[in-house]
């Protein structure tokens, strides 16, 4: 499967369309860009570039030396969870059993490929893999009734690393990395929902509002990328990305207080007037590389906004809105970087959880687990 074969489509299509495609892209990302890690057994890991017409990826011998993104294999992980999640949602156990086992071996590749540990220098890529483990934990408790023990082990690793990361310089809030000159948006937001998820709520809730009070802009409605210490006491970088809106946002969900909930569709609602074109969807940020996986992010958690019951009912369908025009956007595309290609995976599955337009159904549906 190549990404020639996906077509245009429109906003206004059906869920089982979405996962038809979400479906195809992630076949389409496995084969070009999937492989054994130097060709061992029960490992897996995702190429940088796209193998070339007529290759497969997986025929790849990949060394210590070529070149790979830890933070692109987290978002490679959590798409293999949204395809298995996806699967089981519509009775397709054998699908997501073989989702789950490649999971397993990504995660042991990435572990590999970085010298045989979890940690790395970088808090926002250990706060993103800590939240991509933690749900590989949960898929095979659910598909195989056990905890998964190297998921686990990530999990803890990772885990300690973000406490490690967090203090009150600045009044708050974690570094980006261990050089411990920068606080952001990029590490705190899913270091936080991170910490909410382990039950850690007053520490998370802390995060959340530190966040609100030094990188929140009240007239954009949008949180901003990052705080520098100096002699001035602190320099903010201004820039507003659109990946940074959606940790936090998930992390406000889950801490479910109606404070946060309100914060929730206030984010929500700026992201609608600032990072939305209507009918086009959000904007995709240009150039390739990490930027490529911002706005599948975004997606995902807006997907879970959507279905959230406790925000209003415009919001959840604002929510809807965004995600389906955004894949709409996405359909006709065939990247050739593993982050697009991904960012489209994500995309697809996220459209596939919102809730569609139209009569309600009769009957409640079950809600996919949370992304």
């Amino acid at each position: 499967m190549t990404g020639n074969h996906f077509q245009p489509t429109t906003a206004g299509a059906t869920a089982a369309h979405w996962a038809a495609l979400a479906e195809q892209a992630g076949s389409d990302v496995n084969t070009r860009f999937g492989h054994r890690l130097m060709g061992l057994p029960g490992t897996w890991l995702g190429a940088v570039d796209a193998a070339g017409d007529g290759q497969v990826a997986s025929r790849r011998r990949s060394t210590p030396q070529s070149p790979w993104n830890y933070w692109w294999q987290a978002h490679y992980l959590d798409a293999m969870i949204d395809a298995a999640q996806l699967a089981l949602s519509t009775g397709k156990g054998a699908a997501a059993a073989k989702e789950l086992q490649r999971a397993q071996r990504l995660l042991r590749g990435i572990m590999i490929r970085n010298f045989l540990r979890f940690p790395n220098y970088f808090y926002d890529d250990m706060a993103w893999l800590a939240l991509a483990a933690a749900r590989l934990n949960d898929l095979h408790l659910q598909v195989k009734g056990r905890r998964a023990p190297l998921a686990r082990f990530a999990v803890s690793a990772l885990h300690k690393q973000l406490h490690l990361a967090h203090d009150m310089v600045l009044g708050g809030g974690i570094y980006w990395s261990r050089k411990r000159d920068f606080k952001n948006t990029p590490a705190n937001g899913p270091a936080a929902l991170h910490f909410t998820r382990m039950g850690e709520v007053d520490r998370a809730r802390s995060i959340v509002e530190w966040l609100r009070s030094e990188l929140f802009d009240p007239e954009l409605g949008l949180y901003v990328d990052g705080i520098h210490p100096s002699a001035t006491g602190r320099d903010v970088e201004n820039t507003i990305y659109t990946y940074n809106q959606g940790p936090i946002l998930a992390a406000l969900l889950e801490l479910g207080q109606p404070e946060y909930l309100d914060q929730a569709a206030g984010l929500i609602d700026a992201v609608a007037r600032q990072l939305r074109t209507p009918g086009e969807g959000i904007r995709l940020e240009p150039g390739g590389g990490d930027g490529s996986l911002f706005t599948g992010i975004l997606c995902r958690y807006l997907a879970l906004a959507a279905r959230e019951e406790r925000l209003p009912a415009k919001t959840r369908e604002t929510a809807s809105d965004m995600v389906r025009e955004t894949a709409a956007a996405v359909a006709g595309q065939a990247p050739e970087q593993l982050s697009a290609a991904v960012q489209r995976w994500s995309i697809f599955a996220a459209a596939a959880t919102c809730p569609q337009p139209g009569p309600a159904p009769a009957s409640p549906q079950p809600a996919p687990r949370r992304p």
